[in-house]
Order: structure tokens, then sequence, then C-alpha cells
């Protein structure tokens, strides 16, 4: 994930900075043009993090293994300390938010987000209107879904 996010960071500059150039060519140098491992990642993120403001963007970390989560949070608190105008954006289920916190304290600020009933009403509604198979439910079928199906919603 990391690498991912430094080869998007560094195709977004204009130009490739001479700090990761010398990384990359040192890694190619060091094991016969081997990945660069987690903590080279770590560090070609500090350098380009360190010189501008940074916005990071993680989707779905519950979706991760708790021991990638771990690996990720803690690499993740190495590159927040060297770069202080960096800023992280995380989304997950409710589940995690007391490990993000405990990983990342002091740098964590915590919004949830949920649908209202509304909100699930109008989705059913929408989804109800677009039936491949609209003879296949009568109107009482089509209430008790309206009703019951909001009740019935996780945090999800």
């Amino acid at each position: 994930m990391l690498g991912s996010l430094l080869k998007q960071m560094v195709s977004g500059t204009g130009r490739i900075p001479e700090e990761i150039l010398k990384a990359m060519r040192e890694q190619q140098e060091a094991v016969s043009g081997r990945r660069p491992q987690l903590v080279d990642i770590v560090k070609m993120l500090q350098l380009i993090m360190s010189s501008q403001r940074t916005y990071m963007c993680i989707d779905a970390l519950d979706e991760c293994t708790t021991a990638q989560r771990f690996r990720l949070f803690d690499s993740l608190k190495e590159i927040l300390e060297k770069s202080p105008s960096a800023r992280l954006f995380v989304t997950g289920r409710p589940h995690i938010r007391a490990e993000v916190a405990k990983h990342l304290a002091g740098r964590v600020a915590s919004v949830s987000v949920g649908p209202t009933r509304d909100d699930i009403v109008s989705y059913l509604r929408f989804r109800l209107s677009h039936d491949e198979t609209p003879d296949a439910m009568d109107e009482s079928l089509e209430a008790d879904i309206l009703e019951k199906m909001p009740e019935n919603i996780s945090e999800m």
C-alpha cells in the first residue's frame, strides 16, 4: 500500500526528487534490482512529505488484516513524525477507531459518518424502482421491505 502511495506521489510531481532517484539507485545496486523494502519506502515518503504539504487517503482500513494494520500504523507514525505538514485521512468501520487512536495518538480527529433512516429508504426506493423483475413483487412486499430493512441495517 505504501509503495503504491509512493508511486502516486512521485508521479504527481513534475520531476522525481534527486533524493528519491538516489535511493532507488541504491536499492537497485544493493540486491540486483530488488524492490524497495518497507523501511526504504517509509524513508522516501518522509523525504517527499517533509518538503511539501501532503494529503494521504487510505480507504477501508478495516479490510486490512490486523497484522497489516499494525505494520501500516507503525509506518504512518514514522512518516508523520518527520512530516509535520502531512495530513492523513482514513476510512473504516467503527470497530477500528480505538486502534487508530492508540497507534496514531495525538494525531487523530475522529468523525462518525453513517446513513440516516431516510437515506436508507431513499436508496431502497431507488433500487426497487430499477428492479429487473418488477412483477415478482407486490405493493405489500415492497412496503414490508421499506419498513423492515432500515431497522435491520448495520453500521456499514
